[in-house]
């Protein structure tokens, strides 16, 4: 099974952080994969993110827990591939500790596409940095 983390320490409280993780359409801002994302219900976002060779491939995405300011799981409910998702938020001394993880299960032909997907996930996952660019150039507030 594919997995990918990454960890770091964003200067910001963790409800801010939760909050800006918690609306998906902000995704845009961070992740450079996403091509269009919009909210459909409160926890189902409609997503749109840049595949191989330049074509758009649906990865709808759906929010499975949420526990405000600590936690957010989601799952991908579009595309070929669909993995899981967590956001882990703890507070540390002068922000927020946020380690994001995803994973799939690759069953049949598709586990040929193990180390491709790994890939993919940990470039994703690495994608925190800019999370981190982008929230502590916010103003505060």
């Amino acid at each position: 099974m594919p997995e990918a983390s990454n960890r770091l320490v964003v200067a910001r409280p963790p409800q801010e952080v939760f909050a800006f993780l918690a609306d998906a359409r902000n995704d845009r801002q961070w992740r450079s994969g996403v091509v269009e994302i919009e909210q459909q219900s409160p926890t189902r976002y409609r997503q749109v993110v840049a595949g191989p060779g330049g074509r758009h491939i649906d990865a709808d995405i759906e929010i499975t827990d949420s526990e405000p300011p600590s936690q957010i799981a989601f799952r991908t409910v579009a595309g070929p591939v669909r993995p899981t998702g967590r956001y882990e938020l703890l507070e540390v001394d002068g922000g927020t500790e946020v380690v994001f993880t995803l994973a799939v299960e690759l069953r049949g032909p598709k586990r040929l596409m193990g180390p491709i997907v790994r890939r993919t996930m940990q470039r994703e996952v690495a994608q925190l940095s800019e999370l981190k660019r982008v929230l502590e150039d916010q103003r505060p507030g």
